[in-house]
């Protein structure tokens, strides 16, 4: 007789329970994964990616299967129409509150407030003028993460992101900002944000420093779509893309330069003081004696490649004039010219000896001065190309992504192609706002 152990009639016994305990541990696992994909579908998410930097033919330099994939199964602009002046500050500031310079107030990365003081590549949302997008969604009851923007760090008069990074660090990477990305999506339904933004360093360091035709720019770039892979392939496994758009632009692009200009030798030359606060394309001049503001403004317009007016009589074309931070006088440049600052000059003619090198900050219509704007999943239909966009038009567009209403001091519009599909917000509805200042 045989024992327990070999007994044909208990083998298949226990074989059938471990297959049954298998089929079993299957199912619950699919459960929990359709439990898991479940929690991300229902309500929209938008992540809004900006790129430093990245001028619109940039993405024609080199092999980029990321952002390949998303020109492939989503949409790009021809380019992204920047604001006035095309630099980082007031451009982030514009994508995110939908306003130009001259209602939000950034006026530069550098300027002076005839009340407050100096602005020096601040983070403090208490200089904007116009409401920015987190603030815009965290008020309508939609929560917001902002992994660096200008302006995010602080309360805006008493509505700030329910998540944000702070202070700004510039050594971090873009895989840990990916990896808070995914975090924050992961996060419990009741706390999830649906509004994320992240600023990434894209190319404008190498495009400063080699010039915007190097072929550092295509290096730069590979390593921005490398942490772009990994970014969408967490949003594959979680199945997000049904309710999900992502939005990948820059804040301006990037102009060839060689001509450092100085616009203090003149001045002193003619027994003028000032303050100067040069910026790439523009600077403004504070004078220590504004009686002496047309000799000044004959000085500077005198010299080549230079434009100057009066504080007070910059263009309206340009939507910049904002007063008390305007200077006394503003001077524009173009490309090879740039501004610089007089303890710099030197330093800066060495560097531009026998190289390109790039600048940023003139006039927006400038072919060179134009950024990038792709989008991929919800609301995109797949292989499409859209015309110029301007960058007022981003927060616009964020917000009917999100069903809400754009910030309250938006000038732009949604873009078409991105959500034209969906219902506009209505502001309206009941339970649609959250009450804030």
């Amino acid at each position: 007789m045989m024992g327990e152990v070999g007994d044909p009639l208990r083998v298949r016994a226990t074989g059938r329970k471990k297959l049954l305990r298998r089929v079993c541990g299957l199912c619950a696992l699919a459960a929990l994964l359709a439990l898991a994909s479940a929690a991300l579908a229902g309500e929209p998410v938008v992540i809004l990616l900006s790129w430093d930097g990245v001028r619109h033919d940039y993405l024609e330099r080199g092999d980029f299967p990321a952002l390949a994939r998303i020109q492939r199964e989503g949409a790009q602009a021809e380019k992204l129409v920047t604001v006035f002046p095309s630099l980082t500050f007031p451009s982030h500031v514009s994508l995110a509150t939908g306003a130009n310079v001259e209602h939000h107030g950034i006026v530069s990365n550098s300027f002076r407030d005839r009340v407050r003081g100096k602005f020096q590549y601040e983070n403090d949302a208490s200089w904007l003028e116009a409401e920015p997008i987190w603030v815009t969604a965290e008020r309508q009851g939609v929560r917001a993460a902002v992994f660096f923007w200008v302006g995010s760090e602080t309360d805006w008069r008493g509505v700030g992101a329910t998540y944000r990074k702070a202070p700004f660090d510039s050594h971090v990477s873009e895989q840990t900002k990916v990896e808070q990305i995914l975090a924050w999506l992961d996060l419990p339904l009741e706390q999830r944000p649906r509004l994320v933004l992240s600023w990434w360093h894209g190319a404008d360091a190498v495009g400063h420093r080699d010039g915007p035709d190097s072929p550092n720019i295509a290096a730069a770039l590979v390593e921005q779509d490398h942490a772009l892979a990994q970014l969408l392939a967490g949003l594959d496994t979680r199945g997000a893309w049904p309710d999900t758009t992502l939005l990948i632009v820059s804040d301006h692009g990037m102009a060839a330069v060689s001509e450092p200009v100085d616009l203090s030798a003149p001045l002193r030359a003619k027994g003028i003081e000032a303050e100067l606060l040069p910026s790439n394309g523009i600077a403004q001049i504070w004078l220590a004696e504004p009686s002496r503001l047309s000799d000044a403004l004959a000085t500077l317009g005198a010299l080549p490649g230079v434009t100057v007016w009066a504080g007070d009589a910059v263009p309206k074309s340009l939507h910049y004039a904002f007063p008390g931070r305007m200077g006394d006088l503003m001077a524009v440049t173009t490309p090879p010219h740039f501004f610089v600052a007089p303890d710099t000059l030197q330093g800066v003619r060495m560097r531009v000896r026998g190289m390109d090198q790039g600048a940023h900050g003139f006039d927006p219509a400038l072919p060179e001065m134009g950024g990038i704007l792709l989008a991929m999943g919800r609301g995109v239909a797949k292989g499409a190309r859209l015309p110029p966009a301007h960058a007022i038009d981003v927060a616009p567009t964020v917000a009917r992504l999100l069903g809400i209403a754009a910030p309250r001091n938006s000038e732009g519009a949604p873009i078409p192609g991105i959500g034209s599909d969906i219902s506009a917000p209505n502001a309206a509805a009941p339970g649609a706002h959250r009450e804030g200042p």
